[in-house]
């Protein structure tokens, strides 16, 4: 671990005073939280072992004031998200104390919006899963919408101004599920829908522009998609509808515009694999800390997460982010507050880069 009480600052390299450390310190916490997964109880562990002690509730506090700081730059993220005009969307579960049921938790969600081409992402929490959840991001949207099959999602993708683009990634998971059910049929589908991924590996290794990817898909995944879809009309009425393989086309074929839709524009992805890889890390916090304690903590934790998440995307150090965040934040306007995000950040200080 990095020794909290340094001499002199990762950032500037000066002589830290009392205040810059504690500064030092209060970011270390919420990197090794949200990045690293260690709880602030295990946290607290490793400080008694240098005979630092540090309550738990000081540590509360300095979050609690650390997100009243940072709220306007989440807020900003919020509002530069939902104006982009491709956004890939997933959820995921998060547990939360329910203070009115003693020992019980609720299951809330974390709601997660990912700008591809802006690499910017948010997390926004919300108690439940229902169609309303999504409505505060999603609500005024235009443009690509890329999501899986949740049902949810089917009242924002039929709006006008917005084209939805399903996952071919979740269609495959149905037929690899099926394999054991119907291995002709589903290996057929597989190796057609791994054409498809070898063509988009194509155009990355020749770094196409937007308008060639558009061109090789459909000249070389076009074809593929046609024979793939008479196949499935073909073999639709010859399976169970409840077996795995009828269940597996049933699924394919309900959204087969959806799954085409990603050849309208060369800057949309066959898959939303980016968006799930960006909540991966939840998974590993609920394991290590179980829990938010409140929803106001579910609401904290989404902002850290948003944070860190971009951070990642762009491969920016979270802990020297944060730091110059912190440190700097007052001297930026809330019209500029942008320039702070991390996918802008980088250009302007390289040297946040992580190595």
């Amino acid at each position: 671990m990095t020794n909290l009480w340094q001499a002199s600052c990762l950032i500037c390299g000066q002589k830290l005073h009392l205040a810059c450390q504690v500064l030092s310190l209060v970011t270390q916490l919420l990197v090794q939280k949200f990045v690293d997964h260690l709880p602030y109880y295990r946290q607290q562990q490793i400080f008694k072992r240098d005979n630092i002690q540090i309550d738990k509730s000081t540590i509360n506090n300095w979050q609690i004031k650390i997100s009243e700081l940072l709220s306007p730059l989440y807020q900003k993220m919020i509002m530069y998200v939902k104006q982009q005009g491709y956004l890939q969307v997933d959820e995921t579960t998060i547990k939360v104390l329910d203070r009115q049921k003693k020992g019980k938790t609720h299951l809330g969600y974390y709601w997660v919006y990912y700008a591809v081409l802006q690499k910017t992402l948010i997390f926004n929490y919300q108690k439940g899963r229902g169609e309303k959840a999504p409505k505060a991001i999603l609500e005024g949207f235009k443009g690509y919408l890329q999501t899986d099959g949740y049902v949810v999602y089917d009242k924002y993708a039929k709006k006008e101004d917005i084209t939805h683009v399903a996952c071919m990634a979740h269609a495959r998971r149905y037929f690899d599920k099926a394999l054991a059910n119907d291995k002709e049929k589903a290996e057929y589908v597989l190796l057609k829908i791994q054409k498809l991924y070898q063509i988009e590996k194509l155009a990355k290794e020749n770094e196409l522009d937007f308008d060639q990817i558009k061109e090789l898909r459909l000249k070389e995944a076009l074809p593929v998609f046609n024979k793939l879809g008479k196949y499935l009309y073909d073999n639709l009425n010859t399976t169970l509808p409840k077996s795995p393989i009828g269940k597996a086309i049933s699924y394919m074929l309900a959204r087969w515009q959806s799954l085409m839709a990603y050849m309208y524009d060369g800057a949309l992805n066959i898959d939303n694999n980016l968006v799930e890889n960006s909540i991966r890390p939840t998974a590993i916090g609920r394991k290590n800390y179980l829990f938010a304690g409140s929803h106001s903590g579910a609401e904290k934790a989404a902002m850290f997460y948003t944070f860190f998440g971009s951070c990642k995307i762009n491969n920016v150090n979270p802990y020297k982010w944060l730091l110059y965040v912190l440190d700097n934040i007052h001297k930026y306007s809330a019209d500029n507050l942008d320039k702070l995000f991390p996918a802008n950040i980088i250009k302007s200080i390289p040297e946040f880069k992580q190595l």
